[in-house]
């Protein structure tokens, strides 16, 4: 790892009454607006984290040191109370009105809770999917070409490097140990997600893996676990987003055995990514991490559960899961936005606990999007949902698929971009295969052109507004599962979806807006008088719709030459007195046609 450079003295940020902030390390870049207390520090050397093995990716630890290195990593060394400031503080990269460009990972060194205990394992938060430019560094790839890797790893998944040894077993708690102050699950430093709400700590990015007790295919997914005991961990699957792992267990239960799991807290980050994957329960994600990666992932088998986790893991839980008795989880605040209320669900007696000497913790900010819960999901769900309607469904003329974020979490409402020439029952195809796709997804599933931002919902309101007639473009799918959310009685908690075609069914006149070329030519004064740094939001020029004569160019290149007396002049000559008010001139007339004409006045006729 490159060392960070010094950068000239500044003066540290006043800290918060309740503690001290200690400034050890150079401040690289400027902290978020509006954060105080807070600086960056470089991660330790990286090389000495290699687990045993080759590997051709970065674990967490040299993935924060990439971070740390593009400025993407803000570390805390003052105590922060991980049950009630931890991930408030965090929350406000998400609520406080900074752009997604300007979050930053957090790496919390001195954490402690409300007794004042102190934990010697660090936690890390936003370090995965605070943006997309953090996602895209722990892909390892371009932000454009993210998409693209996605459909290559699942397409070619790559078997996993079996070790004898690993970084995550050098410290190794199993038995009557487990159950001694501070060496269970209360050695880790798990935050409270929503204090004030969660009835305790919860792993967020918590991957748990099981295994299929009739294929033995190994299935990693993302599961909630509440801390219920120094040995006893909670686990909601959350049926309704396709939980691999409730499949293993109802097949344990009907066999009378307990399921064995392991929850991972903390890997490499292209492994976290693919647990977050939604992909066909006949797979092991672990090999379409490997696919990912472009190399086999090092794994190594579990200390007493017959399972294989990544091998450089910061933290390993292992157990059974009881098949036989559910108990009271919950409340805790879910990625749905609201307080999922208490519900019977399984949980999980700990067996052992292993991690690295140097293990850092991993949460993740989830609840109300947008959020890193919601990015890591949509940046991996949203090439998939292109592929399948591209390549499964063999859809000519999609572009793209966004799912909207902030409020309504992903699946709830998708926009489908499609090509203006496309079919109008190829774009009604499209439509049914979004929101088909997923078991609750696309309540609302609007079909845009590409002129339309998808993720500015404005833009949307906009195509729907003047590009859909609902007597015409508007279907409603019944039927449908309400999905993650409060539920309601109504209709029998059966819910539907409503499909929207808001694309361009007829040439419009342009948008009402100065030409690209004016624009950026006022763009350059206003940066030259020094004025406040623009944001320019889509539409911010206008463009042909398809409905701009030759004759109507003439007269928009002549104006701005000031040249308009000479169209005034030209005007004269078309003068009428058999048309009524209001009455449109159609391209032919203007150009001396007669027909256009006619049609026109008949259609203002009693107008």
């Amino acid at each position: 790892m490159t060392k960070a450079t010094k950068a000239p003295a500044k003066k540290p940020s006043k800290p918060a009454a309740s503690a001290k902030t200690t400034e050890k390390f150079p401040v690289k870049t400027p902290a978020p607006k509006g954060m105080k207390a807070i600086v960056n520090a470089p991660v330790k050397d990286a090389a000495k984290h290699r687990a045993v093995g080759v590997r051709g990716y970065r674990d967490l630890h040299e993935h924060l040191a990439e971070l740390d290195k593009a400025g993407l990593l803000v570390t805390i060394d003052r105590p922060i109370n991980k049950d009630t400031e931890l991930h408030p503080l965090v929350r406000w990269q998400f609520r406080g009105g900074i752009e997604e460009k300007d979050r930053k990972a957090f790496l919390f060194t001195n954490v402690v809770d409300g007794s004042g205990k102190k934990y010697d394992i660090p936690v890390v938060v936003g370090a995965l999917a605070a943006s997309r430019q953090i996602y895209s560094v722990g892909m390892d790839c371009e932000i454009e070409k993210m998409a693209a890797a996605w459909n290559k790893a699942i397409a070619n998944p790559v078997k996993p490097n079996i070790l004898k040894k690993a970084a995550c077993q050098e410290i190794v708690v199993t038995g009557a140990e487990l159950k001694k102050p501070g060496k269970g699950l209360d050695s880790l430093p798990i935050p409270i997600s929503t204090p004030g709400w969660d009835n305790a700590p919860y792993t967020t990015l918590s991957p748990y893996i099981s295994k299929d007790p009739e294929t033995g295919i190994q299935n990693m997914g993302i599961y909630r676990g509440q801390l219920k005991s120094p040995t006893r961990l909670g686990m909601n699957p959350s049926l309704e987003n396709q939980a691999g792992i409730y499949t293993h267990w109802e097949k344990a239960k009907a066999r009378g055995e307990r399921l064995e799991a392991a929850v991972v807290l903390g890997c490499a980050p292209q492994i976290a990514f693919t647990s977050a994957q939604k992909l066909s329960e006949d797979t092991d994600e672990l090999h379409v991490a490997g696919g990912l990666a472009g190399k086999p992932v090092d794994v190594v088998k579990c200390v007493t559960v017959d399972l294989l986790v990544p091998a450089d893991s910061e933290i390993v839980i292992e157990g059974y899961i009881d098949t036989e008795w559910l108990e009271p989880e919950a409340p805790f605040g879910e990625s749905h936005g609201h307080v999922n209320l208490q519900e019977f669900n399984a949980f999980m007696t700990v067996t052992a606990i292993t991690r690295r000497k140097d293990a850092i913790l991993t949460s993740i900010i989830s609840q109300v999007t947008p959020s890193e819960s919601s990015l890591i999901k949509r940046a991996a769900l949203e090439p998939v949902l292109l592929n399948h309607l591209r390549r499964n469904m063999g859809i000519k003329g999609v572009i793209k698929v966004s799912m909207h974020e902030p409020l309504t979490n992903l699946r709830k409402v998708l926009a489908v971009v499609v090509d203006r020439k496309m079919h109008p029952t190829e774009v009604w195809r499209a439509l049914y295969g979004a929101a088909s796709m997923l078991r609750s997804g696309g309540k609302m599933v609007i079909a845009v052109n590409e002129d339309i931002d998808p993720d500015n919902a404005d833009a949307l309101l906009w195509a729907m507004t003047y590009r859909a007639n609902f007597a015409l473009d508007l279907q409603t799918l019944k039927g449908r599962d309400p999905g993650h959310g409060p539920r309601s009685p109504r209709n029998d908690g059966v819910d539907a979806s409503l499909l929207i075609d808001a694309t361009l069914k007829d040439d419009f006149p342009p948008i009402a807006l100065p030409k690209r070329e004016f624009m950026e030519n006022a763009k350059e004064i206003w940066d030259e008088l020094g004025l406040p740094k623009l944001k320019p939001e889509a539409p911010w020029f206008g463009y042909s719709l398809g409905d701009w004569s030759p004759r109507n160019e003439q007269m928009a290149q002549r104006a701005v030459r000031g040249e308009y007396f000479i169209t005034g002049e030209e005007l004269i000559k078309q003068r009428r007195n058999d048309v009524a008010m209001n009455t449109e001139i159609e391209s032919g007339e203007a150009q001396g046609g007669g027909k256009a004409a006619k049609a026109a006045v008949k259609k203002k006729q009693g107008h």
